[in-house]
């Protein structure tokens, strides 16, 4: 196999994938071509959520060996513990601070916007069942943060167990002596690529999974359902566009990264999560593509799969708007207290989110119940248009993942500045990294599969 240089060096013109061939793009039609069977065909697309939800099952089962993996290697490769606790403790900052600055821009835009204030038909409606509901934030979060055994972390699906494990785990690696920590890390590496094959397999899948799902909520919210609630949904995403071009637009700025090339950059995987609402959808390529575009691969493996547990921006806003909206729609007053109260309650529970869709509905429905004076039968009335909201809400979470394993990465001082522009401006390079040797980015040094273990 040559190297990238070796076939520039050829004269040889590279052939150019034709543009049916990429996933991004099959998806990208499977979304226009689900939106009209749904439209078209309603009796029919309501039979579809099975294929939608057959392939989100499919990828779930990658992702949290995938996430495992990724935090005892980024772990092991920072080398000391100091040098880990000190990127977790920068990463748990930055995710309290832009997930508190997402729920106040929520609150800002509901309270100017007035959202849900004159809604007659919600506030005189008694809707029964169609949604789930919700315990105490508190005691639903912390009962989930530590598994009572290793294998429960994974079959139980919540990814924050795993990234429990996966810490101590790391943190146990860097006590070892080095050789056998280098076995140890060798053999993890191995899993890593096995789990990566088989995501690359699934993935393939991705326009047949995407299309079901869109085809299935189209098909069973309905126009009526979707015109009723469409000022909540059109505000909601004007405001997840803002946050995006925003807030994350001048942590890049200030990290010295464009925010709408590092956009084009994962535009496959963000249209992936836009398609099936689930962020855990574009994890494994994330996982996979960010350290190719000059990245830490220690920072990837450590913030990237925190991130999915710890920094939800789109629930953040998810939440604060639409507790408003129930608010104004029902008529209960909600002064600055109140308020203020009710961003307290967020700040825990969207913690609690989990990365599948639907898990922020069920975290906004814990919240409407912890505040103790919101009525829990108006959780249903939103219940038609979730999914609609929900491709913002997984898209938003994912790319301000992608953001914060960036912005940190530059903040350590292990980003390679110099790929992460060359990939930024020609997104077309990650493609040709795939017929040549791959490198580590944190140690900037060309390596092949047949070094590759000695090199880390």
């Amino acid at each position: 196999m040559r190297s990238a240089e070796e076939l520039l060096a050829s004269g040889r013109p590279r052939r150019r994938a034709r543009w049916y061939t990429s996933i991004g793009n099959q998806v990208l039609i499977s979304i226009v071509l689900g939106i009209a069977v749904g439209a078209l065909f309603p009796a029919f697309s309501a039979q579809l959520g099975v294929v939608g939800d057959t392939f989100l099952d499919l990828i779930k089962i990658g992702v949290a060996p995938l996430v495992f993996l990724t935090v005892v290697m980024g772990i092991a490769a920072a080398g000391d513990l100091k040098k880990a606790s000190r990127t977790g403790l920068i990463a748990l900052i930055y995710f309290e601070v832009v997930s508190t600055v997402a729920l106040l821009l929520g609150l800002l835009a509901g309270n100017v916007s007035g959202v849900g204030i004159g809604t007659g038909a919600l506030s005189g409606a008694h809707p029964t069942g169609g949604a789930p509901t919700g315990g105490s934030d508190d005691e639903g979060f912390l009962a989930t943060v530590v598994p009572d055994n290793f294998v429960g972390a994974f079959s139980s699906g919540h990814l924050l167990q795993v990234v429990v494990i996966a810490v101590l785990l790391g943190i146990g690696l860097l006590t070892l002596a080095p050789a056998v920590q280098a076995r140890f890390t060798a053999g993890l590496e191995t899993a890593s690529e096995g789990f990566f094959a088989l995501i690359n397999v699934i993935m393939r899948l991705a326009p047949i999974g995407t299309f079901g799902a869109i085809a299935y909520s189209v098909g069973t919210n309905g126009p009526a359902m979707l015109l009723a609630l469409a000022e909540l949904v059109a505000q909601y995403w004007i405001v997840v566009v803002l946050f995006i071009v925003v807030v994350l637009g001048g942590i890049c700025l200030a990290a010295g990264i464009n925010v709408f090339r590092l956009l084009r950059a994962v535009r496959t995987e963000l249209t992936l999560v836009l398609g099936t609402a689930s962020s855990e959808a574009g994890l494994p390529g994330l996982l996979e593509k960010l350290p190719r575009m000059g990245l830490s691969r220690q920072t990837v493996g450590l913030v990237m799969p925190t991130g999915y547990a710890f920094n939800l921006d789109g629930t953040s806003i998810y939440l604060a708007l639409c507790t408003l909206f129930l608010a104004n729609a029902y008529g209960i007053p909600m002064g600055f207290e109140q308020q203020l109260g009710l961003l307290v309650i967020m700040l825990l529970t969207s913690k609690g989110a989990a990365t599948v869709s639907g898990g922020t509905f069920v975290v906004f429905a814990s919240t409407v119940t912890a505040t103790g004076y919101l009525p829990v039968e108006g959780v249903a009335i939103l219940f038609g248009v979730y999914r609609v909201m929900s491709m913002a809400t997984a898209t938003c979470n994912t790319f301000g993942n992608v953001v914060a394993t960036a912005v940190i990465s530059r903040w350590n001082g292990d980003l390679d500045r110099a790929r992460l522009r060359a990939v930024l401006a020609d997104p077309s390079l990650l493609d040709q990294d795939d017929d040549a040797p791959k490198a580590d980015p944190a140690a900037n040094v060309p390596t092949t599969p047949a070094n590759s273990r000695s090199a880390r």
